[in-house]
């Protein structure tokens, strides 16, 4: 009778079929940016578009996910059914929880797409979800950054916390010995409704920002490095940082600049993200290791976090700039990417092709709450969200003034904007600063074959560049285009001569686009007029180098000099260089160079004199905090995946 029975069951028995599990380890994290391992078996028939979708807060509906990863590129053993995956988790103030998803080359809708206009996975077929994941609690705010007030013995540093429990910032000259140096932290925040359209205001892309605390350390003395922590002794304090503290009166100065980062993500999501971010900070905290206790800042400006919308990407941003920006103060000024809106309130007729909307609904809000500039330069917005803040601002640095103005937002004469560079142009004292650098997002002149811009760098030219060479700027530094280019000094695009062979100079600006740092979306340059289809791009006598090269730029000033490098990220090398007396003259890169476009001289002493070690000291930093994020770049698989289908991974001249 058994054998009856088992005979019988048997055929239904062999068809039951283990349901697919997915684990996750470990449940809490120690912090952010560690990474969790995920496991997946009991994948039947398994497909090149299944996928593992990351979520928080963990009951996000199914289309609401962080990012996703394919598993046919997370682990070699997909075709099983099983597999791993680590990936590191930035802490979003909310637990994280990860579910498989089965999606058919029937069900894909090319109407869906990511930013290269690859499909964007479906959800209608759930495999298995996992526990949830989160960060261990007591472990102090994240996200710290600094910047200057614009004060002598100041330093601003700024966090975020998951509630508004009172923090602080706690610091002295010793680690670990305070001496009662305590100052309470101003806490904010903004909300959904802040945001002015979708995605920003929407499910899809809207998550707590958290609370955003804002401290100032007072009483510093000059060029003195001090220790700090944030928090409290009920919420915790973070780990101990430090800085040099800003020396105004110092006879040097050092910065590193550069536009359009980004950030980077262990994930794919709905927005390009910028896998060369890592490199630029990785080069960056190199040269700040080898340069030791000497006061430095950094200066992005513009296309700060390319969030788009998408919150979760300024936190992956901050953690991203972390390491850098809680040793020395992180300068910006405003982006296309932070702001622009069909509602924003400044937009003349001539400018309808310009401002369009690729601030994906922010609206400038996240960018004025999350960084405190000096000055106090805001515009209203229109709507219930805050004045839109950190527009322009100004700051000596021993020997060099560094201007900050924003190309999204009025210039023109009889704006505050204008009145404000023109008094502050014509207030610098030479004597005591006798180089300015003056620093904006779109570019006034440029090689890019850029046309919708162009009316904006018409009244750039017509009403900003007589100020700039009736006040002898020195430097112009722009980003928006994704290459580097140094221009000759130019005045209405005409090169003045910069004194060699006997020649007589003119202290004319010399312009340089720096918007390398991490966006990889290329303009073309501009093709021959009479061959506007031919693929040939002649080099104007202006533009003195051009490449393609990501990386950032080194500004090395003394009383006497100002030396500005380009800095690749292939190998950490210098690759351009071009070098200013206080008198306005410039040299390297012009008609010294024996008809050779862009030759590189020599590097001096100057910018020797503390870099001499990378090769062999600060090569060997890499950054243990990297290494475990760059393990989320094994591959974007759904470019390859894109292949494969014939779908194409397309770049546009998006700015």
């Amino acid at each position: 009778m058994n054998m009856i029975l088992l005979f019988f069951f048997l055929p239904l028995i062999s068809q039951v079929r283990p349901e697919p599990i997915l684990t996750v380890n470990p449940k809490t994290l120690s912090k952010s940016g560690n990474s969790v391992h995920i496991q997946w078996s009991g994948i039947e028939s398994p497909s090149k578009l299944d996928w593992l979708g990351l979520y928080s807060p963990p009951d996000s509906p199914h289309d609401n996910f962080i990012g996703y990863k394919f598993l046919s590129s997370s682990s070699s053993t997909w075709e099983s059914g099983a597999g791993s995956i680590s990936l590191p988790l930035t802490s979003l103030r909310s637990n994280y929880s990860f579910r498989i998803f089965r999606w058919t080359e029937s069900e894909v809708n090319p109407e869906i797409h990511d930013q290269d206009h690859n499909p964007l996975p479906g959800t209608k077929h759930l495999l298995a979800e996992s526990e949830t994941v989160g960060f261990e609690l007591g472990r102090g705010p994240g996200q710290i950054h600094l910047s200057l007030t614009g004060r002598e013995r100041e330093m601003r540093v700024m966090f975020v916390a998951e509630d508004p429990e009172e923090r602080q910032v706690r610091y002295g000259e010793k680690e670990g010995e305070w001496e009662g140096d305590v100052a309470v932290a101003r806490v904010g925040r903004y909300e959904r409704e802040d945001m002015c359209h979708a995605p920003a205001n929407e499910s899809v892309g809207w998550r707590d920002p958290g609370w955003i605390f804002d401290a100032v350390m007072s009483g510093l003395k000059g060029g003195v490095k001090y220790y700090y922590q944030v928090g409290s002794e009920s919420k915790g304090w973070s780990t101990t940082h430090s800085f040099v503290s800003w020396d105004k009166s110092s006879n040097e100065t050092i910065a590193f600049l550069f536009g359009d980062m980004g950030t980077a993500t262990p994930y794919l999501t709905f927005s390009r993200t910028q896998d060369e971010s890592i490199s630029t900070i990785k080069w960056i905290l190199r040269d700040l290791e080898a340069l030791g206790d000497k006061p430095t800042f950094i200066s992005h400006i513009g296309d700060i976090s390319y969030a788009r919308g998408y919150s979760w990407l300024w936190d992956e941003f901050f953690n991203l700039i972390e390491p850098v920006a809680s040793k020395v103060p992180y300068l910006v000024c405003i982006g296309n990417h932070e702001y622009d809106w069909p509602s924003q309130p400044w937009k003349p007729d001539w400018a309808n092709l310009i401002y369009g909307t690729d601030g994906g609904g922010e609206c400038g809000v996240p960018y004025s709450l999350r960084f405190n500039m000096p000055g106090n330069s805001s515009e209203p917005t229109g709507t219930r969200a805050p004045a839109t803040r950190n527009l322009y601002y100004s700051f000596d640095m021993g020997p060099v003034h560094f201007v900050y103005m924003s190309t999204e937002t009025n210039f023109l004469p009889g704006s505050s904007q204008y009145d404000f560079l023109k008094h502050d142009l014509e207030s610098v004292d030479r004597m005591k600063t006798p180089f300015v650098v003056v620093q904006g997002h779109r570019p006034m002149y440029t090689t890019s074959f850029e046309s919708r811009d162009a009316p904006l760098r018409e009244k750039m030219l017509e009403h900003l560049e007589p100020l700039f060479v009736k006040n002898n700027v020195n430097l112009a530094l722009w980003g928006h285009v994704h290459r580097y280019e140094r221009f000759c000094p130019l005045k209405n695009f005409t090169c003045g001569s910069m004194g060699q062979k006997g020649k007589d100079w003119e202290a004319f600006p010399v312009h340089v686009v720096i918007g390398m740092a991490g966006q990889d979306w290329q303009p073309t340059w501009e093709p021959r007029p009479d061959h506007p289809h031919d693929p040939v791009y002649p080099q104007p006598k202006r533009s003195l180098y051009r490449t393609g090269e990501f990386g950032y730029t080194r500004l090395i000033a003394t009383k006497e000099k100002l030396t500005l490098s380009l800095v690749g990220n292939h190998d950490g090398e210098v690759h351009d260089m071009v070098e200013i007396l206080a008198s306005g003259q410039v040299l390297n890169g012009g008609d010294d160079n024996n008809g050779k476009v862009g030759a590189v001289h020599k590097v001096d002493d100057v910018t020797r004199y503390s870099f001499s070690h990378y090769v062999w000291g600060g090569s060997v930093l890499v950054l243990g905090g990297f290494v475990g994020y760059v393990l989320g770049f094994v591959s974007h698989a759904m470019r390859q995946i894109a292949t494969e289908r014939g779908w194409t991974s397309l770049k546009t001249e998006e700015q």
